[in-house]
């Protein structure tokens, strides 16, 4: 019987990582074998990894040499950086640094890296439409990832740039989810007008992500994207009020407001729903949904993403109905 290729999984503890951990363990083929690379192995959530049968392996980003271990004896990596750990685009272009070079020093065949539109390529620093931040950025978490596309493209390693969607596991653990206004009703609240957003469930990027791998050289050295559904703000609140049976309303506030909100970040997510707003059409061009459903044909629709988390959304819910 032919030994399985290994994937090693940055992040694997994480939303992407975790959910490309538990596709390719679920997979009936079992093409592949799977490697999770966490900085704490004896965390809870590596020890499920480990129950569910991943080999579990240390590794911290900002540590080459780590990665580089942790790589070694693999056919692929799936490499995912985390902005909201730190809030330094530099620190993220490091560590997607470390791993492009870990790849090549470990001889992978091929890396899948998890990115993001670098906006300035439409909004220039000196484009005063949107503040620019932190001196350098208009959308920090999402140009320090579309920054470092760069250090895959010069890394020798066959690679696969994956732009990934607005998750709807926001709506559970980022505090995305339906909120009581000062009406007395519930909303959700995003500063996009009239554009559709495309969304997409945080386990569906890693059964995109494993059938990547499974094409083998076919996406390699590309540039792809991936939604479960491109859907307005309107239509996301509509889904909302016929799964729980209340009304849900869509608050669309100008950026400038949600900027305002004061929750860390608010001006990074404030500039990045404008951005999603006014170039709706290249970020939607960019993320086909029938192409994600080629490469998963387990892809979730938003109405069925939230009736399958429906109990995890409504102890959110119940909580807002609590303090009114």
């Amino acid at each position: 019987m032919e030994k399985r290729k290994i994937i090693a999984v940055v992040g694997a503890t994480g939303a992407q990582g975790g959910g490309l951990v538990r596709a390719i363990l679920k997979d009936g083929k079992k093409e592949f074998a799977v490697r999770a690379i966490t900085r704490d192995v004896k965390s809870k959530k590596a020890q499920e990894l480990k129950e569910l049968g991943a080999e579990v392996v240390m590794a911290d980003l900002d540590d080459k040499d780590s990665i580089v271990k942790a790589f070694k004896g693999a056919y692929g990596a799936y490499c995912v950086t985390f902005f909201w750990d730190h809030y330094s685009p530099e620190k993220e272009m490091e560590q997607a640094k470390n791993m492009a070079q870990a790849a090549k020093e470990a001889g992978l065949k091929h890396v899948i890296w998890s990115t993001l539109e670098d906006t300035r390529k439409w909004v220039p620093l000196s484009d005063n439409r949107m503040p620019t931040l932190m001196g350098d950025y208009k959308v920090p978490h999402f140009d320090g990832k579309g920054a470092s596309n760069t250090y895959f493209e010069q890394s020798g390693v066959p690679y696969t740039l994956l732009l990934t969607s607005f998750y709807w596991d926001n709506f559970i653990y980022f505090g995305s989810g339906p909120a009581r206004g000062m009406d007395g009703k519930l909303w959700i609240t995003m500063p996009i007008g009239s554009a559709k957003l495309p969304g997409i469930a945080a386990e569906d990027i890693g059964k995109s992500a494993l059938g990547i791998f499974k094409a083998g050289k076919k996406y390699q050295n590309k540039t792809v994207g991936i939604s479960g559904e491109h859907l307005t703000g309107n239509e996301m609140a509509e889904a909302f009020t016929k799964v729980f049976g209340i009304e849900i309303g869509f608050n669309d506030i100008p950026a400038d407001d949600y900027r305002k909100l004061g929750f860390p970040g608010a001006d990074d997510l404030g500039n990045m729903f404008q951005f999603k707003n006014e170039f709706e059409d290249d970020f939607c061009g960019a993320r086909d949904v029938n192409f994600t459903r080629e490469l998963n044909p387990s892809l979730m629709p938003f109405k069925t993403w939230l009736i399958k988390n429906k109990g995890l959304l409504e102890s959110g819910i119940k909580g807002e109905a609590a303090m009114a």
